[in-house]
């Protein structure tokens, strides 16, 4: 909040530093996430593939955490230090306002819309206009160890609910397979509110009213949160999830501590893999499960932006082709799925992840969109911060959510 600050005060757009087309070579630098989707070997194969077919261009490629990824752009943006850098799909209206980013809508072929999927479409788009191309496109999904419910008598047809998730988990405790089975990425940070989300739209819940004000302090936001909270009290939840992000998830169901966890597409292949998980061969996954009111994915898409600020631009944007063309993200479809429409009727991507796509091809046509507001990082952090005195027992799920609510309010007027 207080680089937020700091960008407002630099007047980016303004104060800031003013991008330039440039020669279209020279050397750009591009800024990537350490965890989930890409990992960081396959963004490096992508940029060595790119210098070889593009010897004039030389990229260097940086890494933080996602939790530090909104901040590291904020804070380089003044001094134009970056050319290419990765938004989460809730910072357009964000940064597209305050100019961190380049409205590249001219630079969009029109195909593109029509042959992307409509939720990739939306990833990058605040007020009609684009800011970026989608890259990542995810939304999290239900793991289960095929083996752990074998042992405990479960039937995996009821993880198709949450009501059944819930019974899976009582009996997988009380069989003595896992002591906690579920593990959940409930950390105070973004993860927390994707987890949320998804929790929110399956009890009838949303994020905003139709007037723009906090709605999720009603009924179902309430519920998700007493949902999430009593998974806590029962045991049924790692009490390690109020402390844990989606690679710890990964951690420990690949470790054979947990039987049933939600994260993003990229588990599935490193839950897999013997090199990286004591449990190959037994993961599975499935589509959320089904709420009251609904199955709904969290929306969790990425897109790859070109730098407002940056000198070189048409160079970016050449790289930022380059690696969302569906060539290179069919090659690495294994880790995210591409978002162009018609690789998921490529046999060749389909048998690179066979378990995720049919999935991902039900799921991906029903995501719930975190809030678009210009506020939305500060607004998440409230929200973050309430949850987790909820989860932890210090505040009724209503009490943290009426607060929560209450701070979203002031942070949306202003």
């Amino acid at each position: 909040m207080g680089l937020a600050g700091l960008l407002a005060a630099c007047g980016l757009g303004g104060g800031g530093e003013q991008g330039a087309a440039g020669s279209g070579k020279g050397d750009i630098r591009a800024l990537f996430m350490k965890q989930a989707g890409y990992s960081e070997e396959n963004i490096n194969e992508m940029v060595s593939a790119f210098q070889k077919a593009t010897p004039e261009i030389k990229v260097s490629a940086d890494f933080v955490s996602y939790e530090a990824l909104h901040d590291k752009i904020v804070a380089a943006a003044p001094a134009g230090t970056y050319d290419v850098v990765l938004i989460d799909v809730i910072w357009p209206a964000e940064f597209g306002s305050k100019n961190v980013v380049a409205d590249v809508t001219n630079r969009w072929p029109a195909s593109w819309e029509q042959q992307m999927l409509g939720g990739a479409v939306a990833t990058p788009q605040y007020d009609g206009k684009f800011y970026g191309v989608p890259w990542i496109l995810d939304t999290k999904y239900l793991f289960y160890n095929s083996a752990h419910l074998q042992k405990a008598g479960v039937d995996a047809a009821q993880l198709d609910t949450w009501d059944g998730v819930l019974d899976a988990a009582r009996a997988l405790k009380s069989g003595g397979v896992v002591e906690y089975p579920l593990i959940w990425s409930w950390q105070q940070a973004e993860a927390l509110i994707c987890d949320y989300a998804q929790l929110l739209g399956a009890f009838g819940g949303s994020f905003l009213d139709d007037s723009g004000q906090p709605a999720f302090q009603q009924e179902g936001g309430v519920q998700a949160l007493e949902f999430m909270r009593q998974t806590i009290v029962d045991g049924l939840s790692n009490p390690t999830s109020t402390q844990s992000l989606e690679e710890d998830v990964r951690r420990v169901f690949s470790s054979g501590q947990a039987s049933l966890a939600l994260n993003w597409t990229y588990m599935y292949g490193l839950a897999n893999d013997p090199a990286e998980s004591q449990v190959p061969g037994d993961v599975q996954v499935l589509q959320t499960p089904s709420g009251p009111s609904g199955r709904p994915g969290v929306n969790g898409s990425m897109a790859l932006a070109v730098a407002a600020g940056s000198q070189n631009q048409d160079a970016a944007w050449k790289f930022v082709e380059y690696v969302t063309s569906q060539q290179v993200q069919e090659k690495y479809a294994l880790s995210s799925l591409p978002v162009w429409e018609s690789s998921y009727d490529d046999p060749a991507v389909v048998k690179t992840n066979p378990a995720v796509v049919p999935q991902a091809k039900k799921q991906l046509g029903d995501l719930i969109l975190r809030p678009q507001v210009e506020s939305y990082n500060a607004m998440s952090q409230a929200l973050q911060a309430e949850i987790q005195l909820a989860l932890l027992g210090d505040k009724t799920p209503q009490q943290a959510l009426d607060d929560a609510a209450s701070k979203a309010s002031s942070l949306l007027e202003s």
